[in-house]
């Protein structure tokens, strides 16, 4: 049975090695990842159940649903990536979810939670690919740098937050996908000790998380 399941896993990982469009590297699409643990998982459950014979019928069945997973987010991924070339915006991938990186730069002015119009283009863009893939929840989370103090902070982050989460639900996506958060200034990505760290502290993120 271990040899059974090594051979289909080595089988998912070799037929899926392919080159990064944006990168140029070699590497296994997650695809191929989420197809070899719902092997390996299907695979456990089927031998106990039935031997040999259902350890293949679990990699099958597992490895046909961990496929679907990771390439429903896997498309979305590229096409995020496609919209939003050229918009500031920064596309991260996190396992199976989807970071979407806005710097203050195109969404707000310091101290102010009115969006700027140089973010509806990239924010069109996403709210028409999150109706296309509606199996995705958007996790919306304001951010801010240091300056200033938490009373502050707090619910500023919270008002950008649900701007940005109110003009997706007026481009069509639906509010039960939606959830805005305001951090402040807790979860820095740089150091707030010069200016261009705390510009970059000073963001929207989309999360887009696979729910399936």
């Amino acid at each position: 049975m271990k040899k059974i399941l090594i051979c289909l896993i080595g089988v998912c990982m070799l037929n899926a090695c392919a080159t990064d469009a944006y990168t140029g590297e070699s590497k296994v699409a997650k695809t191929a990842w989420g197809t070899g643990i719902g092997a390996a998982l299907g695979a456990g459950v089927g031998a106990l159940v039935g031997g040999e014979k259902g350890a293949l019928i679990g990699a099958g069945i597992g490895g046909a649903a961990g496929a679907a997973t990771g390439g429903y987010m896997d498309v979305q991924e590229s096409k995020l990536r496609q919209k939003l070339t050229g918009t500031g915006v920064q596309v991260a991938r996190d396992g199976d979810n989807i970071r979407l990186i806005m710097p203050n730069s195109i969404t707000f002015d310091t101290n102010n939670d009115v969006m700027k119009t140089s973010a509806n283009a990239a924010l069109d863009s996403v709210a028409e690919v999150a109706k296309e893939y509606d199996k995705t929840k958007l996790q919306i989370i304001g951010h801010t740098d240091s300056t200033g103090n938490d009373k502050i902070n707090d619910p500023l982050s919270q008002r950008r937050a649900t701007t940005v989460a109110n003009y997706l639900a007026m481009r069509g996506v639906a509010g039960s996908r939606l959830y805005a958060v305001g951090m402040g200034s807790k979860q820095p990505i740089a150091s707030n000790a010069t200016e261009e760290g705390r510009a970059q502290n000073r963001r929207v993120e989309i999360h887009l998380i696979n729910a399936q």
